[in-house]
């Protein structure tokens, strides 16, 4: 294996290395996300059209930013035996008692 030097400034040598590919996409350009947003009015009732400035303003405000995923409802696992029926029943009929005897 032999090394082969390039002079790549008067008196500077170093190794020559192959180039290699950088790795390219299909995309004439990268993909950037972009700062700029439609005038949205944050809660201090002024407009921004910056997200970073959106989101700083609400941080500085305890704010909680929440994405756009679809809310799901809690689903309540009541009870559906009769024992426990019966049991919720009477605790809410001692209740009224309680309350009615006063």
């Amino acid at each position: 294996m032999s090394v082969e030097l390039e002079e790549f400034a008067p008196g500077r040598w170093r190794v020559r290395k192959t180039a290699q590919k950088c790795a390219k996409s299909d995309l004439p350009v990268p993909y950037v996300i972009s700062d700029i947003m439609d005038p949205v009015e944050q809660v201090d009732g002024k407009f921004y059209t910056s997200k970073s400035r959106f989101r700083a303003v609400g941080k500085s405000l305890g704010l909680i930013e929440v994405g756009n995923e679809k809310q799901t409802n809690k689903v309540r696992h009541a009870s559906t035996s009769r024992a426990a029926t019966e049991k919720r029943n009477q605790a809410i009929k001692r209740a009224l008692e309680q309350v009615r005897s006063r």
